[in-house]
C-alpha cells in the first residue's frame, strides 16, 4: 500500500493564502497561527517578514505533529518605512495619495516546517504607482475596498490599474504567497504538486 503524504497545513487566516495555496492542488487546512506580530527594536521590514512567517509556521506545528505547515508573511515599504493597512477610507486615500508616482517594496517572507527542520526565504516584489489624481483614488476605492490591503491596492484585481510596473522573481508574491519558492521547498519535504496531481489522474484513468 502507498505511503500517504504528511498532512500540509497553511498556517494562516487569510482567504488570499488559501486561494493561492489551492492553485498547487494539494490538500491542505488552514489553521490560524497565535503569533505576536509586534516588530523587534531596530527589526527591518525583511527581518519582520521572514521571522514572523517562522513563528507562525512553528507555533501551528507545535500542535500538529507530523505535519508540513507553511508560514508567510509580507511587509510593505516606502523608502524603508513599513506601511500598514488602511482599514477605511479616508486613511487608504491618504496612503494613495502618499504612493503616486512611488515605489513600494513588497517583502513577502515564506516558511516551511515539519515541527524540525525548517526551510525560509524572502521575495522582494517592486510595485511603481502611476501618477494617481483623487477622481482615480476615489473611484478604485469604492469599486474595491481593499481596506485590509497593505498599500490599498489589490494587485490581483482591480489595483492593477494603479501600477505603472510590477517586478518580481515569484509573480504571486505580491499577493501573499510566492509559489515558485513555496513549490520548491514543499518539494524538499517529499510534497511534489505534479507528482501528486499525476497520480490523482492515474487513479482517474483506472477507476473509469
Amino acid at each position: 500500500m502507498p505511503k500517504l503524504p504528511p498532512r500540509l497545513i497553511l498556517a494562516s487566516s487569510s482567504p488570499y493564502r488559501r486561494e493561492l495555496l489551492s492553485r498547487l492542488r494539494l490538500p491542505f487546512e488552514a489553521i490560524s497561527p497565535d503569533v505576536d506580530e509586534t516588530p523587534r527594536p531596530g527589526e527591518s521590514p525583511a527581518e519582520l517578514a521572514l521571522r514572523l512567517s517562522v513563528d507562525k509556521a512553528m507555533a501551528v506545528a507545535a500542535n500538529h505533529a507530523g505535519s508540513i505547515v507553511i508560514g508567510s508573511d509580507q511587509v510593505a515599504t516606502i523608502d524603508g518605512s513599513p506601511i500598514g493597512k488602511p482599514g477605511d477610507f479616508d486613511r487608504a486615500r491618504a496612503q494613495l495619495r502618499a504612493l503616486a508616482g512611488h515605489t513600494v517594496e513588497f517583502h513577502s517572507a515564506l516558511a516551511v516546517t515539519d515541527g524540525q527542520r525548517v526551510e525560509k526565504t524572502g521575495v522582494i516584489t517592486l510595485c511603481r504607482f502611476r501618477p494617481l489624481p483623487d477622481a482615480m483614488i476615489d473611484a478604485y476605492l469604492r469599486a474595491e475596498e481593499p481596506y485590509d490591503t497593505a498599500g490599498s491596492a489589490k494587485a490581483e484585481s482591480l489595483g492593477i490599474a494603479l501600477m505603472e510596473s510590477i517586478r518580481s522573481d515569484d509573480p504571486t508574491a505580491i499577493i501573499g504567497l510566492p509559489l515558485i519558492a513555496l513549490t520548491r521547498m514543499l518539494m524538499t519535504f517529499g510534497l511534489d504538486p505534479l507528482t501528486h496531481a499525476a497520480s490523482l489522474h492515474a487513479t482517474k484513468d483506472t477507476s473509469q
